[in-house]
């Protein structure tokens, strides 16, 4: 019965996890585009902060612990589940861009951002295409 229950908030996790980096780069979108020090930007500051603080890194954080937990309970064969070894390689590229996403936060904070709202559409799109393998591999665990 624990097993189940560390599988259903495994999961509540991950869709919080999930919704803050969807969220956090149309953030960026709409945060280049604006100038800076306005009003707008401003918000869009405290808005990004707020949501990579309080909502995305602890998701984060209850996701990677619940998972290690699942994965050491003896759900997982180790030898035998290539699926997991994939997944496990997909969530680990999930955790660098929620650290790229760290820092672009930092540096919209600091009036500092490099990128266009284009480079941020783009960049929207990964944490959706990681989340698809992800699902899939668990899914189907086609190896």
């Amino acid at each position: 019965m624990l097993i189940a229950y560390l599988k259903a908030f495994h999961v509540i996790a991950i869709i919080a996890w999930m919704a803050g980096l969807l969220y956090l780069p149309r953030l960026f979108v709409y945060h280049a585009a604006v100038p800076v020090g306005s009003p707008q930007s401003e918000t869009f500051k405290v808005m990004e902060r707020r949501l990579l603080r309080f909502i995305t890194t602890p998701a984060m954080l209850v996701s990677w612990a619940l998972g290690l937990w699942l994965a050491f309970s003896g759900v997982i064969d180790w030898l035998q589940d290539g699926w997991f070894h994939a997944k496990l390689t997909l969530v680990v590229l999930l955790s660098a861009f929620h650290g790229a996403a760290a820092k672009w936060t930092k540096d919209f904070a600091r009036d500092r951002n490099p990128h266009s709202s284009r480079f941020y559409r783009i960049a929207n799109e990964i944490p959706t295409l990681l989340m698809i393998g992800i699902v899939i591999l668990v899914f189907v665990r086609p190896f």
